[in-house]
């Protein structure tokens, strides 16, 4: 029988629902048991594919092509399990599906509303994955904070499936924020009492209470919290601020909170949990033998989280190679020829992020030429390969005006081109190339060497593709195809046959890098940028 464990948010929103969740899944797969995650996203949209990065930080995408909330990010990197398209839904897919059910004749005439129709919608999604056989504990991520109007009918939902499944099947987690008032000089029940007494007014009471905090509870603070909240002392959590989000596990093993929930769920907990890879880790994360700077070249660089994947990745393969990676955030629309020395000044490597439209292209572009000629190690992530296609056949090959055919329809050279399906398609929301893919590798080729084989799948998101009527042209210059699609032959990876580091892919590596597997291309790349900083020093 699978269980279900619900994990919900109050007083302010970002209080980091998916770690605590995702931290939580770690500690129960370190015990032995089969975990999933999932997100249910109160916002109208289908998926998060048509949302700008700035509204809503960076677009997941899954094996299985779902573009989806960057927490799902979360749950990969510490589960490394993939999820899919059953793990993230919108109040927009509920909504078109019971819609497009009801226009089939499907209600029988009946008047449609959201008791029950839209919440029996809800909690048949919920339990999707727990059906399948292949999970002892489903944890399902509510999106927003209770009182939002729209969270609604998903709160109800979990109401209607808790006295459904029964007590010792399901439980609430209720995360809440224990603000610290400096004047006053103590911590304040008060805002996560209202939170609890809104949830309890939509008939549900949470089980456990994790409480986000700058500074330790004392006894006295927890016992307050479950007299007011109907909760056990010892399901008052504390979650104190960490210094990095891969010590909140550990954080949440010494209050328990695995072992509170498997006594609450009548599972064992006889099973120590095995977390010894992951305190190598952290130890490796923390104590780096070197520093190397990064810059990362973007057009939504005020808003970190657009880049959420690329920074983890290097997160993960920093700890790989016992170094600490700072990455610098620049904005390409403020570099040009005239002052790109000057913006990477002590840049040991350069990455160039993916993303969509013209702007910033032509600061991307004076990156890449600068970092090309003068051998800094360059990785390009889908925009950052198409730039650095665009940038060699204006620069090397001679190709007057080369561009994408995204950015300029009329370009004589449209070395990056618009696939041929793709010219159709007039909808935006999920209709690019989506999902994983596979790509040979060439031996011989920096590709081959980073990955160790010929053979590799990769997630893509992107619509533009290198044209192939160029690709003669490159590969004499000297910008080798190192990596194709065997099914389609479209480029997947770019390198520089003379230069010490220049690897491009059209997919995105970021998002299958985990803290189990850091992917080969950053860990590489982070080598590389290392080993030009002792060149440099010499």
């Amino acid at each position: 029988m699978t269980k279900y464990i619900f994990v919900t948010g109050g007083v302010t929103s970002s209080l980091g629902k998916g770690i605590i969740a995702a931290s939580l899944a770690k500690l129960l797969q370190a015990r032995g048991f089969k975990v999933t995650i999932q997100k249910f996203d109160p916002y109208i949209n289908i998926d998060p594919g048509t949302l700008n990065p700035y509204e809503h930080g960076e677009c997941y995408v899954t094996e299985d092509g779902a573009e989806t909330d960057l927490d799902l990010g979360h749950y990969e990197r510490f589960l490394n399990v993939p999820t899919s398209q059953a793990n993230n839904v919108t109040t927009g897919r509920i909504y078109k599906h019971v819609i497009e059910q009801e226009r089939e004749g499907a209600y029988l005439g009946k008047t449609v509303q959201v008791v029950p129709h839209i919440t029996d919608e809800i909690k048949r999604r919920m339990q999707l994955l727990g059906q399948t056989g292949e999970y002892d504990i489903i944890i399902t991520e509510l999106g927003g904070t209770v009182g939002d109007i729209e969270s609604l009918p998903f709160v109800e939902a979990v109401r209607q499936l808790r006295w459904e499944l029964g007590n010792n099947d399901s439980l609430v987690i209720h995360l809440t924020l224990v603000p610290y008032l400096a004047a006053a000089g103590e911590l304040k029940t008060k805002p996560t009492q209202h939170s609890v007494k809104t949830l309890l007014e939509y008939g549900v009471q949470p089980d456990i209470l994790v409480c986000r905090t700058e500074h330790n509870l004392n006894q006295d603070i927890r016992k307050k919290l479950a007299l007011f909240c109907n909760v056990n002392i010892n399901a008052v959590i504390e979650s104190i601020d960490a210094s990095t989000i891969y010590d909140v596990p550990l954080l949440m093993l010494k209050e328990q909170l695995d072992k509170t929930v498997l006594t609450k769920l009548k599972l064992s907990t006889k099973n120590e949990p095995n977390l010894e890879n992951w305190k190598a880790f952290l130890g490796r994360l923390k104590n780096p033998t070197e520093e190397i700077n990064i810059a990362l070249v973007g057009k939504y660089v005020e808003l970190p989280d657009a880049y959420k994947s690329i920074t983890e990745g290097f997160i993960h393969a920093g700890a790989a190679n016992e170094t600490k990676v700072k990455v610098k955030y620049i904005a390409a629309e403020s570099i040009t020829d005239e002052n790109v020395a000057e913006k990477l000044k002590n840049i040991d490597g350069v990455l160039v992020a993916p993303g969509f439209g013209e702007r910033g292209l032509e600061g991307k572009l004076s990156t890449i030429k600068y970092v090309r000629e003068n051998k800094v190690p360059f990785f390009g992530i889908c925009l950052g390969m198409q730039c650095s296609v665009i940038e060699f056949g204006r620069n090397v090959l001679g190709l007057k005006d080369a561009n994408s055919f995204e950015m300029n329809e009329n370009t004589p050279h449209p070395v990056i081109n618009l696939m041929e399906e793709q010219k159709t398609i007039k909808n935006m929301g999920g209709t690019m190339r989506l999902g994983a893919y596979d790509c040979e590798i060439k031996k011989g080729t920096k590709a081959f060497a980073i990955y160790g084989k010929t053979k590799i799948s990769e997630r893509h998101r992107h619509r533009y593709e290198f044209n192939n009527d160029y690709l003669a042209q490159y590969e004499k210059a000297g910008m080798i195809a190192s990596g194709i699609n065997p099914d389609t032959g479209l480029v997947e990876i770019v390198e520089l046959k003379d230069h010490p580091f220049f690897v491009a892919g059209q997919f995105h590596p970021e998002l299958k890098s985990t803290v189990a597997n850091p992917h080969p291309l950053f860990v590489s790349f982070v080598a590389a940028a290392l080993a030009n900083k002792k060149v440099l020093k010499k």
